[in-house]
């Protein structure tokens, strides 16, 4: 070497692997050419990279302090002595982190790992989407396996360290290059990855810490659900590999229809048909409440209403809605929706000689014996609806 290696990197001669360590990361983030382009210091990092390289070497620093040719006498250019690694300059630049930066440093992968969330679709009646219900579910998910407590060893036999990457999950894997040996880190194909290798694996569940099963699970669905509400039960999904903690369980709620209400919203709807005499004339009618679905054939209590009567007026004509309101579906928030009755008017299709006889009498009364009948005019058209916007401005 041209230079004494020693002066090169600044250090004394009794200097161990630390200082020289050190003294060469100190330069290399001064004459690195990714950081100083000029000529002189590309000249200068390879100098004290070549220094390094024979120092940061034990038996090329002995043969050199012996005053021995550190190379064997072979006319080896920079970086492609056997003992110089990429690693070196990347631990320059970012503090000992050349494993990682060259794909590594990750250590063991840990066996344990969060389960899967599991999803049930169960189907409520309309009331008791309306005022909530408790239900026993079967579901078959993965739990911990019992015999090996989620370890996966067999009884009485535990996990090893992996005699290939000595427990560390990595094995290293060196390549020559223009810059020296380039040195990544590669999952340990032997454990992958864990560190650790299973000699006995539990007969149970084979090594994964978890096994199938069927359990019974009671969840609480709350009042005003609907259908696609979805019910999450914190960790009572999939139990991971190796005993890992269990994902959360969803219920997806689908609501059956109902006989007599249909659902919009936290609103009902139905409908009643009503002879044309009930509707000229007007009646009282009683109607059932979606809370006699919940009392069933219990006795009711007083405070659950399971009827109303609803007040048909005169003249009722068809077609024509009534609005009860908060009789419809509570709100998961609070609040409660409206009941809208639509009045359907019968017109008799068979009519006896004397039903006849009294319509006829009651048309004659009427003076609706020969009726004109009333047209209007039908909605407009959207030409004409976009022509009256344009006239208006």
């Amino acid at each position: 070497m041209s230079q004494d290696p020693y002066e090169l990197l600044g250090v004394d001669r009794d200097a161990d692997a630390d200082a020289l360590k050190k003294a060469y990361r100190k330069l290399a983030r001064q004459y690195h050419p990714d950081v100083n382009p000029e000529p002189e210091a590309q000249e200068r990092f390879k100098e004290i990279s070549r220094a390094y390289e024979v120092l940061s070497d034990p038996q090329k620093r002995a043969a050199y302090d012996r005053g021995g040719d550190p190379f064997g006498g072979g006319a080896a250019g920079f970086g492609q002595g056997p003992g110089f690694s990429f690693t070196d300059i990347m631990d320059a630049f970012f503090g000992g982190a050349g494993g990682a930066a060259a794909g590594g440093g990750r250590g063991p992968r840990s066996r344990e790992r969060r389960g899967q969330d599991a999803l049930i679709r169960i189907e409520v009646e309309l009331a008791e989407a309306a005022f909530g219900v408790t239900r026993e579910l079967m579901v078959d998910t993965a739990v911990r396996c019992t015999a090996c407590g989620g370890e996966g060893a067999a009884p009485g036999s535990h996990a090893i360290p992996c005699e290939t990457c000595h427990g560390q999950g990595e094995v290293a894997q060196v390549q020559r290059s223009f810059l020296g040996e380039i040195r990544t880190l590669r999952p340990c194909a032997a454990c992958r990855g864990f560190g650790t290798i299973i000699p006995d694996p539990c007969r149970e569940c084979s090594g994964d810490g978890r096994v199938r099963a069927r359990r019974t699970l009671t969840v609480k669905i709350p009042g005003g659900v609907d259908t696609g509400t979805r019910v999450q039960l914190a960790g009572e999904g999939e139990v991971g590999p190796g005993g890992g903690p269990a994902g959360d369980l969803y219920v997806e709620i689908h609501v059956a229809p109902h006989e007599v209400f249909v659902r919009n919203g936290s609103d009902l709807h139905c409908t009643v048909t009503l002879p044309m005499t009930a509707a000229a004339l007007g009646t009282v009618l009683t109607l059932p409440t979606l809370e006699a679905d919940v009392v069933g054939d219990e006795e009711p209590t007083t405070d659950v209403e399971t009827s109303f009567e609803l007040d048909i007026r005169p003249g009722t004509q068809s077609g024509s809605e009534q609005v009860l309101r908060g009789r419809g579906v509570p709100g998961l928030r609070g609040g409660r929706g409206d009941l809208v009755v639509t009045v359907i008017v019968e017109t008799p299709g068979r009519l006896d000689a004397r039903q006849e006889e009294l319509l006829r009498e009651l048309a004659a009364i009427r003076d609706e014996e020969k009726p004109s009948g009333q047209v209007h005019a039908s909605s407009k058209s959207m030409f004409g609806r976009l022509r009256d916007a344009f006239n208006q401005h």
